[in-house]
C-alpha cells in the first residue's frame, strides 16, 4: 500500500498535480465520508487554497473521522449515514422544567442582577432567569451538594451561574464561552436533574441524556464528570468513540445509560447497525459545537439530531460564534437563549503571560532545551508543560530528543492507540511524567489540573488554535505562562499574533512589529516565504499553496524545499508519493517534515546539539 494510502485510511487523497482535482480517495480523504477528497467534489483538499499543512492536518483528521467509523481510519470505508427515520407522530410527554427560585435569587433587584453581569462580562439574548451566585441557591438535590462539597468548588462560575437556572427551566440555550469557563458542570448537573425526573430506561432503549462532542479525549473527560456526579444518584453513562474496540461500547448501550457521551462518527456506526437508539432521549448537548463543524461533522450532526424528537431540550456549547454555529442554532434549536460570557470574538485568557521568541527553525531545539532547563531550575516542582508540535513525527522526534536527557516525557497524537493516549495521560495527571508533547489532537478539551506551561515548538496556521492551544493553562483564574517559538516561515501570522498579544495586554517584542510590518498579507505570499521553496540564507523555505497548486512539491516541477500543492499533502519535487515529502538538496533540522533533515541522495544533515545534559 503506498504511503498517502496508509495514512488518510484506505483511500488515496485525490488527484496527483492539484489537490483539488484527481478523482478522490475512496473512504479516507472525504469530508463527507467516502466520496473523495474534496468538500466540493473531486479529491485532494479540504478546501484546496488554504495553507497545506493546516489543510493536511483536517482532511487527514476527518478521513479517520470517516473512513470507516473511527477517527483512526480503521480502512478506510466509507461511512454509511443512513439510519432509520422516525416517527414522532404519538410521543409520550416528558417534563423539562424543574427550576426552584430560591427567594433570595427571586428577590435580587434589577440593579444587584445586571450588576453581578456586568462584573462577569455575561451578556444575554432572549429572557434569562436571574443569575445564582451561590451553589445553595440552585436547589440542587443532596447528592449533587455532597458532591459539590467534597470537590472543594466555592462558587459557581459565571456559565454555571447564568446557565443552570435557565437549563434547568427546560429552555434550548447557546452558552459562548472560553475554554476553562466550567461548561461540563454547566450541562451535566442539569442533566442529572432532568434524567431522575424521567420514568426509568429499560434494556435496550437508548439514552436520555446524549452530549456530542469532536474528539474522544473530550469525551472521556465528559465522562469523568459525569461518572463523579452520577454515581450518587445511580445514573449510569457509557463513552463511544472512534479508535476503541466496538464491542465493550455496544454491550453498554444494550444494557442501557442514561448518559451517553459520544462522538459522531461512532454514534452513527452504532445507529445505522441498530444497536442503540434515540427513542428516549430528550436532553442533547452539542460541546464544542465550532470544533465539530470545522472537523466536518455538520452531516453526521444533522443525521443524529433528525433522530431526536423535536420536543427536546437542547445545550449548545461554543468557544465561537461563525456563521455555521449560528445557522445550526437557528435549525435545530428554535427559540432558545443565548449566553456570552465576554467578547464573542475569540480572545486569549488574560491569566496568561505569553512569550514570544523570533528564531531560525535551525535554533529551536537549542531554545527548547535552555527554556526547559530555566523551567526547571525555578524549583523542585516546575509543573505540567505541553510542548505543541505540528506532526506526528516531530512529536515522536522531540519525545526521544527531551528523554536523551533523562527526563520523563509522553506524546499523544492520531497514530497513538487508545491504551497508549490513555496511559501517557493517567501518567501527565498524575504527575509521574510533567511533560507531555502533542499534535493539535489535544490542543482542544484536554482538561488536566495544574498545566503552568504551554510550549509552541510549532506554531499553529491560526490564531484561533493558538489560543486554544495556549487555554490548557490559566484555567480556574490560575495564571499560567505560554512560549511560542516563531520563525521566519510563521511571517504570514505575524499581525493576527499582534492583535491577540495587544487584546490581551501582553508585552509585544519588536521583532514580531518589524516582521508584520514587512510581510504582504494581500497576496498570500510574504517576504520571508519562497514561493517554490527556494533556498534563501542557508536553509530551505516552505512553498505556499496557491489556488490548489504546488509550490516546489506537487507536479514534480519546482526545486528544493517542500511543496504544499502535491495529493499527498506535502508534495516533493523528487519522490510524489511519500507523505512526508523531502526536498532536494541538503536540509537542516526541521526544515523537512520528516524531522531528521533529510534531504535528496546522500546530502544530508541534522541539527540539533548532541550534548545529554540533564534538565535538572
Amino acid at each position: 500500500m503506498a504511503p498517502h494510502d496508509k495514512t488518510y485510511g484506505g483511500g488515496s487523497r485525490g488527484g496527483r498535480d492539484d489537490r483539488r482535482g484527481g478523482g478522490g480517495g475512496g473512504g479516507g480523504g472525504s469530508r463527507y465520508g467516502g466520496t473523495g477528497g474534496n468538500k466540493t467534489g473531486g479529491g485532494g483538499d479540504y478546501h484546496g487554497v488554504r495553507k497545506g499543512r493546516v489543510e493536511k492536518n483536517r482532511v487527514e483528521r476527518v478521513g479517520r473521522s470517516y473512513g470507516g467509523g473511527d477517527r483512526r481510519g480503521s480502512g478506510g470505508n466509507t461511512q454509511d449515514l443512513t439510519v432509520r427515520n422516525m416517527d414522532f407522530s404519538n410521543l409520550p410527554p416528558f417534563k423539562k422544567n424543574f427550576y426552584q427560585e430560591h427567594p433570595i435569587v427571586a428577590n435580587r433587584s434589577p440593579y444587584d442582577v445586571q450588576r453581578y453581569r456586568d462584573e462577569h462580562e455575561i451578556t444575554l439574548r432572549g429572557k434569562a432567569p436571574n443569575a445564582i451566585e451561590d451553589f445553595s441557591e440552585a436547589y440542587f438535590p443532596d447528592y449533587v451538594m455532597k458532591e459539590i462539597k467534597r470537590q472543594g468548588y466555592k462558587v459557581p462560575t459565571p456559565i454555571q451561574a447564568q446557565g443552570w437556572p435557565i437549563a434547568m427551566s427546560g429552555h434550548n440555550f447557546v452558552g459562548i464561552a472560553k475554554t476553562g469557563s466550567g461548561k461540563t458542570l454547566g450541562y451535566i448537573l442539569p442533566a442529572i436533574v432532568h434524567i431522575n425526573n424521567q420514568q426509568p430506561l429499560s434494556r435496550g432503549e437508548g439514552p436520555i441524556a446524549l452530549v456530542l462532542a469532536p474528539t474522544r479525549e473530550l469525551a472521556q473527560q465528559i465522562q469523568q464528570v459525569a461518572t463523579e456526579f452520577g454515581s450518587s444518584s445511580y445514573v449510569r453513562n457509557t463513552c463511544v468513540f472512534g479508535g476503541a474496540p466496538k464491542g465493550g461500547q455496544m454491550r453498554d448501550l444494550q444494557r442501557g445509560c442514561e448518559i451517553v457521551i459520544a462522538t459522531p462518527g461512532r454514534l452513527i456506526d452504532f445507529l445505522a447497525a441498530g444497536a442503540t437508539n434515540l427513542k428516549r432521549c430528550t436532553y442533547l448537548v452539542l460541546d464544542e459545537a465550532d470544533r465539530m463543524l470545522d472537523m466536518g461533522f455538520e452531516p453526521q450532526i444533522r443525521k443524529i439530531l433528525s433522530q431526536i424528537r423535536p420536543d427536546r431540550q437542547t445545550l449548545m456549547w461554543s468557544a465561537t460564534w461563525p456563521k455555521e454555529v449560528k445557522q445550526l442554532a437557528e435549525d435545530f434549536l428554535g427559540n432558545y437563549i443565548q449566553i456570552n460570557i465576554g467578547s464573542l470574538e475569540l480572545s486569549a485568557n488574560h491569566n496568561i503571560r505569553q512569550v514570544i521568541e523570533i528564531c531560525d527553525e535551525n535554533d529551536k531545539e537549542t531554545k527548547l532545551k535552555s527554556l526547559l532547563s530555566q523551567i526547571y531550575d525555578t524549583g523542585e516542582n516546575p509543573g505540567k508543560i505541553i510542548i505543541f508540535v505540528e506532526t506526528k513525527r516531530r512529536v515522536d522526534h522531540l519525545v526521544r530528543y527531551i528523554r536523551s536527557f533523562g527526563v520523563r516525557c509522553g506524546a499523544i497524537h492520531g497514530d497513538k492507540s487508545q491504551s497508549e493516549r490513555d496511559f501517557v495521560l493517567r501518567e501527565f495527571r498524575s504527575g509521574k511524567s510533567n511533560i507531555l508533547v502533542a499534535t493539535d489532537v489535544a490542543a482542544r478539551g484536554l482538561d488536566v489540573d495544574g498545566i503552568k506551561y504551554v510550549i509552541n515548538f510549532d506554531y499553529p496556521q491560526s490564531s484561533e488554535d493558538y489560543i486554544h492551544r495556549i487555554g490548557r493553562t490559566g484555567r480556574s483564574n490560575t495564571k499560567g505562562t505560554s512560549y511560542a517559538f516563531f520563525t521566519r516561515n510563521n511571517a504570514k501570522q505575524s499581525k493576527a499574533l499582534l492583535e491577540v498579544l495587544k487584546e490581551a495586554n501582553q508585552e509585544i517584542c519588536p521583532g514580531l512589529e518589524s516582521m508584520a510590518r514587512n510581510s504582504r498579507f494581500d497576496g498570500g505570499r510574504s517576504r520571508y516565504m519562497s514561493n517554490g521553496g527556494s533556498r534563501t540564507n542557508g536553509t530551505f523555505k516552505k512553498g505556499f499553496m496557491n489556488n490548489g497548486s504546488g509550490g516546489g512539491g506537487g507536479s514534480g516541477s519546482g526545486s528544493g524545499g517542500r511543496g504544499y500543492g502535491s495529493n499527498n499533502g506535502y508534495g516533493n519535487s523528487n519522490n510524489n508519493n511519500n507523505n512526508y515529502g523531502n526536498g532536494g538538496g541538503r536540509s537542516n533540522g526541521y526544515n523537512n517534515e520528516n524531522n531528521y533533515g533529510r534531504g535528496n541522495g546522500n546530502q544530508s544533515s541534522s541539527s540539533g546539539s548532541s550534548t545529554h545534559t540533564r534538565f535538572d
